[in-house]
Parts: structure tokens; C-alpha cells; sequence
């Protein structure tokens, strides 16, 4: 689906739906596709008013005790597993890890866990793709 940005609350409520109960997000794009932006919508969604930020740097991101943010662009996923991060992806809520790759969501669905995958690409200017599928 294309939307503008002022559509990307239309995304979230496919998400939720799509993981009542919570789950993995795995976000693909482009460098500034609009990954994080997704996420910011995400916490707004469950009304988290603290700002949402790349954990590029830091890994991990924790908003509230439901929203849990990852960016592995810097790290890979093979540190990522190496950390002891997939035991992260088990607890309650909802995880969204931009620059997921094939090999993670493999693992994830081996261990029968909940996972959705986003592919966002930019469209035009204040527009975008989502692409949501079963990982």
C-alpha cells in the first residue's frame, strides 16, 4: 500500500492486528525509508509520549514495558545472536527490529515465534510503500 505520512497510522493498526498478541516486527528499507518513523507511529499508537529514537548505536531501545526498538544496521544479526539478544525477542510485547535480514526471520519461525515483515521504500516525497507479509 502507498500512504502518506499521515496514513502511517493505517500500517500500525495492520500491524496490531496482525500480532495481537505482540511479536516480531522486521523492518526493510533503504537507509531514511522510514523505518524509524514506523516505529515512532507505532509507540504513538499505544500513546507513548517519550521520544523514539535509532537505538543504532545502543542496539536496544525499551519504550514503556510493551514497545521494545532494535536497529542491527552497525551490528548484524550474527552479533545480534551472539549477545544473547533473540532471548529479548521471547519476552511480552512487541519487537521491532529494523534491518532484519532472511536469517533472522528464518530462526524466529524455526522457534515458531510471531513474526510479520515490513518493506518500506520511499515513493515520493512525503509518501511510501509498505509491503506487510508473513515473514
Amino acid at each position: 500500500m502507498i500512504l502518506a505520512e499521515n496514513e502511517i497510522y493505517k500500517v500500525c493498526d495492520l500491524l496490531k492486528s496482525s500480532l495481537p498478541k505482540g511479536g516480531t516486527i522486521i523492518l526493510q528499507g533503504d537507509l531514511a525509508s522510514g523505518k524509524t518513523t514506523l516505529v515512532k507511529s507505532f509507540a504513538k499508537s499505544f500513546g507513548i509520549t517519550e521520544a523514539v529514537t535509532s537505538p543504532t548505536f545502543s542496539l536496544q531501545q525499551c519504550y514503556g514495558d510493551m514497545l521494545f526498538h532494535y536497529d542491527i544496521y552497525n551490528h548484524g544479526v550474527e552479533h545480534f545472536i551472539s549477545l544473547g539478544m533473540l532471548e529479548e525477542l521471547e519476552r511480552e510485547g512487541y519487537h521491532l527490529v529494523e534491518w532484519g535480514d532472511e536469517t533472522l526471520m528464518a530462526l524466529l519461525k524455526r522457534v515458531q515465534m510471531p513474526v510479520v515483515r515490513v518493506k518500506i521504500e520511499k515513493y515520493e516525497r512525503d509518501r511510501r510503500s509498505y509491503e506487510v507479509s508473513d515473514a
